[in-house]
């Protein structure tokens, strides 16, 4: 399977030794193991064992509109950014899911003429098994005023990724736009992130530019001048000075160290 975004959402539970990678993360290896795709994240699948079992179900945000269930897919923990949704899973929680994979796998074969419906149903019974099941350190905490205006930033910057094409340019840039853009002051955002990230938005801002920078350079063929371009750097001398300070290599290394898998 190449390493790229894909255009919808899937829930995939995998018996069976497979190698998961996500984004700039190392890849994941186990069995038993529950992982999720969004459109905004790249991953890679990888299957160890010669005859790997399971289920996958793929959907999109259309498929869900009609429920009207009043919860937003995208405000969920697991599918929000910086989430990393690939965890194992005991067996006595993979046969809770595969019953309701099992369940969906009836209906769509069914002839019942509102069939759908009651998969939506099913799809959400799934997801929110899937939210339950989610590791306890990885789930967020109850939003209060900071919590607000940090998923508000949260959100701002997940909006301008993943990047489609060099042009236009990333439209906010810095701690100051950002902070223009939620209407309060930047000493303010930057005191309520690193309290609750522990992070300044500076560096927030850095580490989200360094893993759109590692898969435009995996992933696509622009040039770094391109890359540098889409990314809102002055000039292509800028971003490769920012990008050795991170990755400790020159863009140049790092693609050509991907592109022969080193």
């Amino acid at each position: 399977m190449t390493f790229n975004r894909r255009s919808y959402h899937k829930i995939t539970l995998c018996r069976g030794r497979s190698q998961v990678e996500y984004a700039d993360q190392a890849p994941h290896v186990g069995a038993n193991t529950l992982f999720l795709v969004t459109p905004r994240v790249p991953y890679r699948w990888l299957p160890l064992t010669e005859a790997p079992a399971g289920y996958s179900c793929l959907f999109d945000d259309a498929f869900l509109l009609p429920a009207r269930t009043g919860v937003v897919l995208a405000e969920l923990p697991i599918f929000q950014p910086g989430a990393y949704p690939v965890w194992e899973v005991t067996e006595a929680d993979c046969v809770a899911l595969e019953a309701i994979f099992q369940k969906m796998a009836h209906e769509l074969v069914s002839g019942y003429a509102y069939k759908h419906d009651l998969l939506r149903t099913y799809l959400w019974e799934l997801i929110h098994l899937v939210q339950k099941l989610q590791p306890a350190a990885a789930r967020l905490a109850t939003h209060g005023a900071a919590e607000r205006v940090a998923t508000q930033f949260t959100e701002l910057l997940e909006r301008q990724f993943p990047r489609q094409s060099p042009q236009p340019p990333l439209r906010l840039r810095t701690a100051a736009d950002y902070a223009d853009q939620l209407a309060v002051h930047v000493n303010h955002l930057n005191r309520v992130l690193k309290e609750t990230t522990g992070h300044t938005t500076t560096a927030l801002i850095s580490s989200r530019l360094m893993q759109e920078a590692k898969l435009l350079l995996k992933q696509t063929t622009w040039s770094i001048s391109e890359i540098a371009d889409s990314l809102g750097f002055a000039d292509v001398a800028h971003f490769c000075t920012f990008f050795k300070r991170h990755a400790g290599q020159t863009p140049g290394d790092f693609r050509h160290l991907a592109v022969f898998g080193v």
